[in-house]
């Protein structure tokens, strides 16, 4: 699946469009893995417009941002903020419950395995 992802970055007055590809069908299929895959991938796009030209894929833990799913017609985008910008990935053709559903399950899934050493 490829899906386009618009970047704002703090301070910005603009917009960077990237295409993202995922290895997963169309969104109406998309399970747990296939939402992680793509929240993942529009956090790293924030970081490589942020950081152009460093081609290095860091790590990602699915924490300390904002987000929402979005009607667009009969299609959904999900817009994600972080300290550093906001980025709105899509529009994608499922359900606004499903996807919002799918990705409540993936961070309550990525809270419970991430540990926190003190």
């Amino acid at each position: 699946m490829t899906f386009n992802v618009e970047v704002v970055l703090k301070g910005r007055d603009f917009a960077v469009s990237e295409s993202i590809s995922v290895p997963h069908g169309e969104p109406s299929t998309w399970t747990e893995p296939a939402v992680y895959d793509v929240l993942v991938e529009v956090l790293r796009t924030i970081d490589r417009v942020q950081n152009p030209g460093n081609e290095t894929d860091r790590m990602v833990v699915l924490r300390g941002f904002s987000w929402i799913v979005e009607p667009i017609g009969d299609e959904v985008v999900i817009a994600m903020e972080i300290p550093m910008g906001a980025a709105v990935a899509g529009p994608f053709k499922i359900d606004q419950a499903t996807l919002d559903g799918l990705i409540t399950r993936v961070l309550k899934a990525e809270r419970a395995s991430t540990q926190t050493v003190h």
